[in-house]
């Protein structure tokens, strides 16, 4: 399709609202070169995808596809042999990885209760066996934040670089602190030169302290010293850091190997992940547009309900195009500023989001058709320098229509036939129009001559319609009426814009010579049509009413049936008399079972009653639920027919399920007798805790009065039971004591209020060098310890990553810092770190 013609149908301004959805960076550039397609199983695929991450969004409670930063740039750098990754980029694959996990983990529980066939296959095509390998790789070397963790390799490196800045440190504080230098430095804080610390000394004392000269003032006053001692020192840290970064290469050059094999899996999820981006975008558009997805014509002609031009926002006023089987020209006519173009423009952008997976705005049944091209004649393109005048520049997109249009095409051609002579502009409107028609294509036009109008009610491929015209207060109402010409209403119109009368009368004499009866016509078809809406209104009220009406009277029935079944459910109840006395019949023959010789009689006797039990109220049980499950069936209905027709169901609400007798009845099954010669009964002795199995109820035993009976102290009775009454108890459960402890209130050291100098919520490092920014922030460390300051942020940028390196290399040494990281990516990402203290 020719790119200025979508620009000028705002389809690219459209699709660059909707990419700015996307989590990722990679799913934006994806969108921003989405085109309208051809293919229509593409296109219901995109669809499909994004309605059911519609149906994710209204009920998933977490954020169904996290952002992660941009892979694509390095993958190819990842497998060239020898090549090693950056923290950063490894970092990044990390962040993927986590992101398809929660993508994948997301998709299959919203599968579990809906049906989401497309986005389940690209769930299930994403590598996630080898992402979570690689994620575990990167994760046992890099924390989430993107920072090294603290490994055994380089944590003795750290220690021995955190030993040699304390020595360094300790040696200057001799230095500054000794009482006969005093005269001989400049000052007490030391400098940083070439990444060295230095004493400033004086010139004239610069025999009082030996060492290096790394510089001199530019008045020659003062020499900046490194001490002899502190020489060797500075030579050993140098050497450390050194080997600190030689390990840090190691290690990411280590994983980027181990990472190399899995690649390709990478790439193929990055494919699949940048899908499932950009159309959960258009999901999130579609939402806040109030979109629906438009179904595939078919054989059947267009329809749009409700549709919307999206840059119209809140003001635009949904109007409904209903095409007409086997007319493929819609001529639109009507006043100025009534709409006809931007009817023109939404039926168009409507057909090309559709092409391009979005949903569009509209109400739900819209059918919309595909177009393989699509050719407008919209606006007004008169050029001076090109000679180029209005009818010339129509012309031009009119004759590119003609020569390239078939029956897959969409024309739209405003205001046809206008710049021009209004008869040979009619005369040249219908050629085209006949032109057009052969090719097959599907035409959409607005015009004000009158030829044309005539030409839509002669021509059996061609329909009019009008944008409707309030007569009182003259202005439009941008409303769409199909099947009757529109009139232009210049006369009515040049009144309120204050033209004379005498010019408007005049006007009005010349044109009842010529156009009477077509106004008169149009006048006659607008009434008969208005008269039809109003028949049209009626009948629907009365179907509604009688809609109404049977609606009552099913929900009526349903009641009757309902109080029904409750006056079944209350006979139910008053048989439960009956279901407790059969269970004290069955309590009375298992006692007679315990007590007395088990015989073939009685067992047979107890199971039939308990059969003949079961069955019975097993029936009555089956009967109720069935009456239930039908009654419930039936209230369902009837509340969707009611809802459907703006009615409320008045059912009764649902209680809590009542236990049937069946299974009260299964509850009072027989228990079987334990074999005492299988099962082994802990011996009795004086002082055991028992249980009284015939009287529910725990004693103690107090001694043996015969060989089958225990003397047993029962609260404050002792009472004598046979030994077949008697069972060991389980021990009492004891309460666990509760423990309260309170502290005491801390003692205050010191007023942080009384010292000269705090500590500052966010420390700023930036344009320092490593030295004396790890001197600032060893200061604002000692005076957080000082005042009781427990979190601030330090702000040491990006860059080449020696600052921020040199930052988190101290804190890590530093025995005070409990917890540091870098800053979400909205609050400055790895420029920016957060440092909490023990």
């Amino acid at each position: 399709m020719h790119r200025q013609t979508l620009a000028e149908l705002a389809f690219y301004q459209i699709r660059d609202e909707a990419a700015a959805f996307c989590a990722s960076e990679e799913g934006r550039a994806a969108f921003a070169e989405r085109e309208p397609l051809t293919d229509d199983e593409e296109i219901e695929r995109l669809k499909s995808c994004a309605a059911a991450w519609t149906h994710i969004l209204h009920t998933a409670k977490t954020t169904p596809l996290p952002p992660w930063q941009p892979i694509h740039a390095f993958l190819p750098l990842a497998q060239t042999d020898g090549a090693t990754l950056a923290l950063t980029q490894l970092a990044a694959l990390a962040g993927f990885c986590r992101s398809a996990q929660n993508a994948c983990a997301v998709i299959q529980t919203a599968a579990r209760t809906a049906d989401i066939p497309c986005l389940t296959a690209l769930a299930e095509s994403i590598p996630l066996a080898e992402l979570t390998h690689a994620e575990a790789d990167i994760s046992r070397l890099i924390d989430e934040n993107g920072q090294l963790k603290d490994v055994p390799a380089l944590r003795a490196i750290r220690a021995d670089i955190a030993a040699l800045r304390a020595d360094i440190s300790a040696a200057f504080k001799a230095y500054t602190g000794d009482v006969t230098l005093a005269a001989a430095l400049e000052s007490t804080v030391p400098a940083f030169r070439a990444g060295r610390q230095l004493l400033a000394v004086r010139a004239d004392h610069k025999n009082k302290v030996r060492g290096i000269v790394h510089e001199v003032s530019q008045s020659g006053q003062t020499l900046y010293v490194e001490p002899e001692d502190v020489v060797r020192k500075h030579n050993a840290l140098t050497e450390a850091e050194f080997r600190l970064q030689a390990e840090i290469r190691r290690l990411l050059a280590a994983l980027t190997a181990c990472l190399r094999p899995l690649i390709p899996a990478f790439s193929a999820a990055l494919k699949t992940m940048t899908l499932l981006d950009t159309t959960l975008a258009a999901a999130r558009w579609g939402m806040e547009n109030r979109c629906t997805f438009a179904l595939p014509c078919g054989k059947l002609p267009p329809l749009l309900i409700q549709a919307r031009h999206p840059l119209l926002r809140e003001h635009a006023v949904p109007i409904d195009i209903r095409f007409m089987e086997g007319k493929r020209v819609l001529i639109i006519t009507g006043p100025n500023t009534g709409g006809k173009t931007v009817t023109l423009k939404t039926f168009a952008l409507l057909c090309l989001l559709n092409q391009a997976g979005l949903p569009v705005p509209a109400a739900d049944g819209t059918r919309l058709p595909l177009f393989s091209n699509v050719f407008a004649d919209i606006g007004d393109e008169q050029s001076i320098e090109r000679s180029l005048s209005t009818f010339g520049a129509h012309l031009k997109h009119i004759a590119a229509a003609c020569a390239h249009a078939d029956r897959h095409s969409l024309v739209l051609l405003d205001e046809l036939g206008s710049g021009t002579d209004p008869q040979e502009g009619g005369a040249i409107a219908m050629a085209v129009l006949d032109t057009l028609l052969r090719t097959g294509a599907f035409l959409l036009v607005t015009t004000h001559h009158g030829i044309l109008k005539n030409y839509g009610y002669t021509n059996p491929h061609c329909v009019n319609a009008s944008v409707e015209f309030d007569a009182d207060t003259l202005a439009p109402t941008y409303r769409l009426h199909i099947g009757i010409p529109g009139e232009s209403h210049a006369l009515d119109i040049a009144r309120r814009s204050g033209l004379p009368a005498e010019v408007t009368e005049k006007a009005a004499s010349y044109l009842a010579s010529e156009q009477a009866d077509v106004s008169a016509l149009i006048r006659g078809l607008t009434e008969k049509h208005a008269e039809l809406a109003e028949r049209e209104a009626a009948m629907k009220a009365a179907q509604d009413k009688l809609e109404q009406k049977t609606l009552k009277l099913a929900q009526r029935e349903l009641n009757l049936r309902q109080r029904e079944a409750d006056i079944r459910r209350r006979e139910q109840k008053d048989e439960s008399a009956f279901l407790r006395h059969a269970r004290s019949r069955l309590e009375n023959l298992v006692r007679e079972l315990r007590e007395g010789e088990i015989t073939r009689e009685k067992t047979l006797a107890v199971k039939q009653h308990i059969a003949n039990l079961s069955e019975a109220t097993a029936a009555r049980e089956a009967a109720l639920a069935q009456t239930d499950v039908k009654l419930e069936a039936d209230a369902a209905a009837l509340d969707r027919r009611l809802t459907q027709n703006g009615a409320h169901a008045s059912g009764k609400k649902k209680g809590k399920r009542r236990p049937s007798n069946a299974e009260a009845l299964a509850n009072a099954a027989v228990p079987a007798r334990q074999d005492d010669s299988k099962t082994a009964r802990p011996p009795l002795a004086e002082g055991a805790e028992v249980l009284i199995t015939s009287r529910n109820m725990r004693g103690t035993v107090i001694r043996q009065e015969k060989d089958d009976a225990w003397l047993v102290q029962v609260g404050s009775l002792r009472m004598s039971f046979k030994e077949k009454d008697i069972a060991p108890a389980a021990p009492a459960p004891q309460q666990k004591p509760s423990v309260s402890v309170e502290l005491a209130a801390e003692n205050v050291l010191f007023d942080p209020d009384s010292a000269a100098e705090k500590p500052v919520f966010e420390l700023r490092l930036l344009g320092l060098r490593a030295e004396e920014a790890i001197q600032r922030l060893e200061r604002q460390l000692d005076l957080c310890a000082m005042h009781g300051f427990r979190a601030f942020s330090v702000i040491h940028g990006k860059g080449e990553g020696i600052l921020q390196q040199a930052v988190q290399d101290y804190l890590s040494a530093y025995p005070g810092v409990e917890e540091f990281h870098f800053a979400s990516p909205e609050d400055g990402g790895t420029g920016k770190t957060y440092v909490t203290l023990a």
